[in-house]
Parts: C-alpha cells; structure tokens; sequence
C-alpha cells in the first residue's frame, strides 16, 4: 500500500471521516437534527465528554487511564451545592472546586507514582471513594437556585445560531492541549513513556512527575466538569455525571488512541467524541432507550479497542509479505588477487 495511502486510512482519519458521514446522514434523514435548538443541545450534552477527554487523552497516550473522574465531576459538584445552601459566593466556591479536583488528581497520581500501584485498579478505588464522599457531603438533595447568569451561560447560546456560550472557551483549552500533546517537549515525552517507560526514563525523561502532572490536570478538569453540569442541567446531586467515564474513555478510544499508550491524536480523540455525541443525540430523537444507548457505547468502546489492532495486524501481515516477495539484494563479488 503506498504510504500516502496509508497515511490516508489511519484509524483517526477513519474517524472523522465516519462522524462527517454520520452528520451527513442525520441532517438529511432524522427530523428535527438540523435545528439550532438541537444542535445547540447536543454539542452542550458533549461538552462534559469533550473537557474530560482532553487530560484523558494525554493521560492514555502516557500509558494510563483515570476511572474516578466521574466522581470527581460528581463530588465537585456536590460540594458547589452544599457550600452554596451554606451561603458562600459562587465566585468563591468555582475556585474551592477546582482545588478539590486537584486534590482528587493528586491522590490518584501518587498512588500511581510513589506506591507503584496500576492505574486502573487505583481509579476503580478512588471511583467509589470520591462518589461516597459526594453522598455524605450533600446527601440525597438537588441544589437549583445557583445564579441566573451561570446558568445562562453554561446553557445557552449565541444569539440565534447553535453556538454555546460554553463553547468558546472549550476551543481555547483544547488549542492549548493540541499544542501541548503535538508540539511541545512535554508532548514528545508523553509518546515515548507510553511507548516505552524504561526506554523514556533512559532517555532522561522524569516519567513520574509527568504522569502526576498529568493526573492532577485530569483531576482539574473533572473538577471544572462536575461545575459545568451542576449549573447547565441547573441541578447540582451527589449522583452527578454518574457513568460518564464510560463515554469519556469510549470516545477517546474510539478517536484512535491506543490503550496500551505512545500511539494517537487529540484530534482523533475529538472525533470520537462527537461521533459519540452524535449517535446519543440521534437515538435520544429516536426515542431509544438510556439502556439501549448504554449498550451503544459499550460496544463501541469494544470497537474501539479491537479496530486499531485488528487494522495494525493487517499492515504487519501486509509488510510481511511485501518483505518475502521481494527478491534478495545481490552480493557484492568479493575481488580475488
């Protein structure tokens, strides 16, 4: 296959491909996609997938994987309400938040980096940790009476067009992780701890501070996520976010992003994103079950996980062949005297 080609038909470019095709499909077939009102919806109803993939994406390039960040959006949010029922400024609290999230990052990443503990097996723990402390910090209440122009804002839109407020400032954090992943130092870093730890720290790389780093931005990030859905389903429970990793780690896998680390794109991670996004938003105006949209995402995430290595086997099968085929280079004659 010539390499432009096959540049071509990488998993990522695949992708985006699919989610242009299945916008194409949606417009032209599925009525009332095409609205603002809609759209607006489904890329508000994305943007808590979206802010998390972005440290998750850096997270599984490096070799590791956070499954807490649901709780972690989920306590944050929770402790917004109660702090709010107490009387405490929104300015004030936002900010309180965000300190919890890196706390919450923080403990993950050590756990990781000091105690040498795999990442997915910490982050099942600290899943239900942090989602117990969210139910004993707020309880089984719903706080709703958070300010008018918060809600507007993690709400709305622009005017009449399909724009969220919200939006806007996405595109700058993820111009920010674009620049960070695939040109910067610290992205480089990243793809050799992930395609070889031992090999990274030879090459004088500190792979436990850039994993707690990474950590602790993840733990940020669904802090910000936890304020996000309390104030644009205008509700702030315990329960908040609850299953949202699935989706997270989903659409990160299915953007390209290989489990096993060193491999993929943020902007392939985008791309399956929204083509999660956009399946959920087309079933929900189906009227297909919350159940059968989990069994969705499930079997995508298998795909996910199966279609880069599956397609990776069949290039090296591919140039396998292509080696075998090739006639042996001629010996050079050796000169007699």
């Amino acid at each position: 296959m010539p390499e432009s080609l096959t540049r071509a038909v990488r998993w990522d470019t695949v992708v985006g491909a699919l989610l242009v095709v299945v916008l194409l499909l949606s417009f032209a077939t599925v009525d009332g996609f095409g609205n603002a009102l809609n759209l607006s919806f489904l890329i508000g109803n994305t943007l808590p997938i979206a802010l998390i993939a972005l440290p998750m994406t850096l997270l599984v390039v490096s070799g590791e994987i956070d499954l807490s960040v649901a709780s972690t959006a989920g306590l944050s949010g929770a402790v917004m309400g109660a702090l709010w029922n107490q009387g405490m400024a929104i300015e004030t609290i936002i900010p309180i938040c965000l300190v919890i999230g890196v706390v919450c990052g923080l403990i993950n990443g050590l756990l990781v980096t000091r105690l040498g503990l795999p990442s997915l097996a910490v982050t099942i723990g600290t899943l239900a940790a942090y989602r117990g402390i969210a139910q004993i910090v707020l309880g089984s209440d719903a706080v709703t009476d958070f300010p008018a122009p918060y809600l507007d804002f993690a709400a709305g839109r622009i005017g009449d067009t399909f724009v969220p407020y919200a939006f806007l400032p996405f595109l700058v954090l993820l111009a920010i992780a674009v620049v960070a992943l695939h040109a910067t130092p610290f992205g480089r870093a990243l793809f050799a701890i992930g395609a070889s730890e031992e090999a990274a720290r030879f090459a004088g790389i500190r792979v436990k501070r850039q994993k707690l780093i990474l950590f602790t931005l993840t733990g940020l990030m669904a802090s910000l996520t936890g304020v996000f859905w309390a104030l644009h389903y205008a509700s702030a429970r315990y329960d908040n976010a609850t299953g949202l990793e699935l989706s997270v780690v989903a659409a990160v896998l299915l953007g390209g992003i290989d489990f096993d680390g060193g491999k993929g794109t943020l902007g392939g991670a985008i791309a399956g994103v929204f083509l999660l996004g956009a399946l959920q938003n087309v079933m929900s105006l189906q009227d297909v079950s919350a159940q059968s949209q989990i069994v969705v995402t499930g079997v995508l995430l298998v795909l996910s996980v199966l279609g880069p290595r599956v397609a990776r086997q069949i290039a090296v099968a591919r140039a396998g062949r292509r080696a075998a085929a090739s006639p042996p280079a001629a010996k050079t004659p050796t000169p007699t005297s």
